[in-house]
């Protein structure tokens, strides 16, 4: 699905997608939604892209629902409601099992369900002046599905307070709290998130990337035999693919890992 308010850009192993409406403050309508979705659900890897880089045009990076939208829900019955829920519960699956690696590039505001989506991301860069606000609970909305997920990148009081004092925090704050990964000078935001997923894809396996991000999420809040059962399995199964193998391989015969970029895997 192709949106008006998308755009998409591969360059080699990288795919730039930003989103492109700064009118709105590139609202996520469902429209938009959708076609999010659809893209971050595609077997990314097997076009040849190792990772995605979401940016956004304009001063801000995403204000969240569009006003439209959210006038809409006032009329909408429960079973509408479910479903709408359904397709933000689909967007951020989709961020979150896509097995190229993801990294959010965020400038200016950083609300609700554009926060949710930017923090789905595997790396989140934002400039020194953004700003992040989970507001649902500003107009009578629950935070549900974000917090399904934010425990893994902050720690238990941290969430609650985002999710529950419904204010802006900083770009620094958001660092310290690890909501975002790195903070950069406003004119440094597309090189950083740039370099730092090169970097990560030289140094990385993208197999391996792929099998701990889906390990990340299998064993999160199992209880801890289960949890080591399925590491044991996801160790012993790492074993024999194709890059383990030659990766231990390389090691021996030269003391250093492969670039696995300029292999091109």
């Amino acid at each position: 699905m192709i949106h008006k308010f998308l755009e998409t850009k591969q360059e080699r192993d990288l795919l730039r997608v930003t989103l492109n409406d700064p009118a709105r403050a590139n609202a996520l309508s469902p429209g938009l939604v959708e076609a999010l979705t659809e893209l971050y659900a595609s077997d990314l890897r097997a076009k040849g892209i190792r990772a995605v880089l979401l940016g956004a045009a304009g001063k801000h990076f995403s204000a969240g629902a569009d006003l439209t939208h959210l006038g809409n829900l006032l009329e909408a019955g429960p079973e509408a409601n479910r479903e709408d829920s359904g397709r933000l519960r689909d967007l951020f699956e989709s961020v979150l099992r896509q097995e190229a690696l993801t990294v959010a590039m965020v400038q200016g505001a950083c609300v609700a369900g554009g926060c949710g989506l930017a923090t789905a991301h595997d790396f989140v860069v934002a400039t020194a002046t953004s700003r992040f606000l989970y507001s649902e609970v500003r107009i009578g909305f629950v935070a549900a599905l974000v917090a399904t997920y934010l425990p893994l990148r902050m720690r238990g009081s941290d969430i609650r307070e985002m999710l529950l004092n419904p204010e802006f925090i900083t770009a620094q704050k958001a660092l310290d709290t690890g909501l975002v990964n790195r903070v950069v000078a406003e004119d440094d935001l597309r090189d950083a998130g740039e370099q730092l997923a090169i970097g990560i894809l030289e140094r990385a396996s993208s197999e391996s990337v792929a099998r701990t991000k889906r390990l990340l999420l299998e064993v999160q809040g199992l209880p801890l035999e289960e949890a080591l059962q399925r590491a044991a399995v996801a160790n012993a199964e790492a074993r024999a693919t194709e890059d383990c193998r030659r990766g231990i391989a390389t090691f021996l015969a030269t003391k250093a890992p492969p670039s696995w970029r300029e292999s091109g895997e």
